[in-house]
């Protein structure tokens, strides 16, 4: 590891952030921690965050069964918290319990505020946003999870979506929810082939599209990919074809028109009463290291991992409006674009565009139009917009914000300064978020934490609670090493006969390690205790000895230039210029 490189990089840029800390510790301020999470009260001897994480380490039944029966209606309770055996690839929460993730999402919501906003719909087209209200989102969930079982999707089944971010998608997600049946999606930029690929394993027999998408002012057409798709894949019965733009487009014997056999239908759904164990969706990953691998995720760990994370990462309060600006092909749109904010009865924005269309201020602009409380975005596009400078960014009022995140791979520094002091106008806390699609969820950020706790740039930081990380070299070490993860957490996926579980066990492993799952991602551990992911360890360059990451490499280039730029500076300051 660089660790000379990273060393010198992180007192640089933290040194400012630990003396503001240093004297808010000083303050002795208060906290509360049972009106942050009013489950706290029951739990003896807590009375901050870091007792909190403590206690759900350590107590870790009492953790989740409390949260998981205050903050999710069941239709049955659950009698076991928790039956795992990670050796084994044993994983079961809530055993016994019995719900409906679309009532958790929608009806419960419905009863108490169904004219509240639950969906903006930011098109393509700037100006032109849609805002859907609980009640409005339940009936189209109903209208078309009637659709579907008229065509014969049942309990068991999965459907296959490949749609771009629309409401008719998450809509489509819902109402499998709602029905029992399992659902895929399928990032809309994918190929026909890698479509295809998906449907065959899923064993789809049903698949919804549209006719056409629009990104970044580009029509493309999907349901020629789909047509091509669905010729290799015998399993499909039925394509279910929405109308994203008024262009026409062939139909066959095989397609059904979405919108109009939809409004056919009553908006009244019975929910399928589910075992917090059953499938609620598949999820492929990339596949850029071979076949893609179908990751299942279930009923009432996800949901209940997704909405809490959601709360307390990014401090969400009713009444915000949650801009998360990734795609709900990946699990970052599953999470926090769909369930987790539903969950909680939020706002949440789905973003059809592209960070520069029309032009670099799309992000901002649309903030100020919004209202937007807290964003959540890649490095890859921060750095993009960082490259046009500051003025696209000031053109715009972003003082509705509160909270930045990011997502993905990790920030750089630079990134991570530029972030926090221009976009957040060094008011907002920057949350750099670790986690995976096996996850389901966050597991590593810098909150929640006690209200004036540090944030070091471009470090993650913190576990999340009931999360326990360790970093592994030829064993269990403290500095720098591979993220192992503990997969006793209520949102870890749930292996499949066709995933090869030495993937996530890896043989080389000493018995002792044979509880934990292989991330594949490096990581730095400070004295303080805190995490600094350093990229996938497939990712590297050997450089006599050490394998580099990619974001030490990028912070490596930057500190590079900074020091580069002063050396230039020199002359000029030696002649007072």
């Amino acid at each position: 590891m660089c660790s000379l490189w990273r060393g010198t990089l992180l007192t640089l840029t933290s040194s400012l952030n630990r003396r503001v800390f240093q004297c808010c510790r000083q303050l002795g301020r208060s906290y509360n921690i049972a009106s942050c999470m009013p489950e706290a009260v029951a739990f003896q001897g807590v009375s901050d965050h870091s007792g909190l994480y403590k206690f759900s380490v350590n107590e870790s039944d009492r953790f989740w069964g409390a949260v998981a029966r205050q903050r999710l209606s069941w239709i049955s309770p659950f009698h076991t918290v928790q039956n795992c055996d990670f050796s084994q690839g044993k994983i079961k929460w809530f055993e016994g319990g019995k719900l409906n993730v679309s009532v958790n999402c929608l009806d419960r919501h419905v009863q108490t505020c169904p004219e509240r906003v639950a969906l903006i719909w930011e098109r393509d087209e700037p100006g032109t946003e849609v805002k859907i209200t609980y009640r409005q989102l339940l009936e189209l969930t109903c209208r078309l999870g009637n659709l579907l079982k008229r065509q014969g999707v049942r309990r068991g089944d999965c459907v296959t979506i490949y749609m771009p971010p629309c409401p008719l998608a998450m809509a489509s997600m819902l109402a499998c929810a709602r029905i029992g049946a399992a659902h895929n999606v399928v990032f809309a930029g994918f190929s026909s082939e890698a479509l295809a690929d998906r449907i065959r394993d899923a064993q789809s027999s049903t698949v919804i599209t549209v006719n056409q998408g629009v990104r970044g002012g580009k029509v493309v057409d999907l349901k020629r990919t789909v047509d091509q798709a669905v010729q290799n894949c015998p399993t499909v019965q039925q394509v279910l074809v929405a109308m994203r733009t008024e262009n026409t487009v062939p139909m066959t014997d095989r397609d059904v028109p979405l919108e109009e056999e939809m409004m056919k239908e009553d908006v009244v759904c019975e929910p399928v009463a589910m075992d917090s164990e059953d499938v609620l969706f598949l999820l492929y990953t990339s596949g850029s290291t071979g076949k893609p691998k179908g990751l299942v995720h279930t009923q009432a760990g996800y949901l209940l991992y997704t909405s809490l994370t959601h709360r307390y990462v990014f401090n969400y309060h009713d009444g915000d409006v949650f801009g998360c600006v990734a795609d709900i092909g990946w699990i970052t749109g599953h999470s926090y674009i769909v369930y987790g904010p539903l969950c909680n009865g939020g706002t949440t924005v789905l973003f059809e565009s592209t960070p520069v269309y029309p032009n670099p201020g799309r992000y901002w602009e649309m903030v100020e139009r919004l209202g937007i409380n807290q964003f959540y975005g890649a490095p890859t596009a921060i750095r993009l917009l960082l490259k046009y400078g500051d003025e696209w960014v000031q053109n715009y009022n972003r003082s509705s914000l509160k909270t930045l995140g990011s997502v993905g791979e990790p920030i750089n520094t630079e990134a991570w300064e530029w972030y926090h002091r221009v976009v957040g106008d060094g008011r907002c806390p920057v949350v750099d978020t670790w986690w995976q699609t096996e996850t389901g969820g966050i597991c590593i950020a810098p909150r929640p934490a006690d209200p004036e706790a540090e944030i070091v740039p471009g470090m993650a930081m913190h576990p999340f609670y009931g999360i326990k990380p360790a970093l592994l070299d030829t064993e269990v070490v403290t500095g720098d090493g591979v993220v192992l993860q503990s997969a006793q957490f209520p949102a870890f996926l749930r292996l499949r006969l066709a995933l090869c579980y030495n993937q996530y066990c890896p043989l080389n492993c000493a018995t002792p390690l044979l509880g934990f799952f292989f991330t594949g991602d490096g990581a730095h551990r400070s004295k303080e205790g805190y995490y600094q992911i350093i990229g996938r360890l497939d990712d590297v360059i050997n450089v006599s000895g050490h394998r580099l990451g990619t974001a030490e490499l990028e912070d490596v280039v930057v500190c590079t230039i900074i020091i580069m730029f002063v050396w230039d500076l020199f002359p000029l300051l030696n002649h007072g210029g």
